[in-house]
């Protein structure tokens, strides 16, 4: 794995984890009244950003939801579910890739023994 490919996930995996963190916020308070949800965004960022090379000043983007506004407590909290799970699938499939590439040049390294 080059350079620029390792970067990319990493920055991915951190992008990741906030959003993790934002949506268990989310979800703590879909109750509350008047609360406002927040979102991350990153992916767009990262994909320009890898065109160039440049993706080390890449960073998370915390703002607030306007999908949400106005959307009942049920619905909210089932949507905030589902962007748990789809960002947890999205972190184990990186950490995958990466475990992968580890395994694979160890076994490089150790010519298979």
């Amino acid at each position: 794995m080059d350079a620029l490919s390792a970067t990319l996930v990493i920055k991915a995996l951190d992008g990741l984890n906030t959003r993790q963190q934002v949506t268990a916020h989310n979800i703590a308070n879909a109750s509350t009244p008047g609360f406002r949800p927040l979102r991350v965004t990153f992916e767009t960022a990262l994909a320009r950003a890898a065109t160039t090379g440049d993706v080390a000043g890449v960073e998370a983007r915390i703002e607030p939801d306007p999908a949400f506004a106005g959307a009942a407590d049920g619905l909210r909290l089932d949507l905030e579910l589902a962007t748990s799970a789809q960002t947890a699938s999205r972190y184990a499939a990186l950490v995958d890739v990466l475990s992968r590439q580890l395994q694979l040049q160890s076994l490089a390294m150790t010519g298979g023994r």
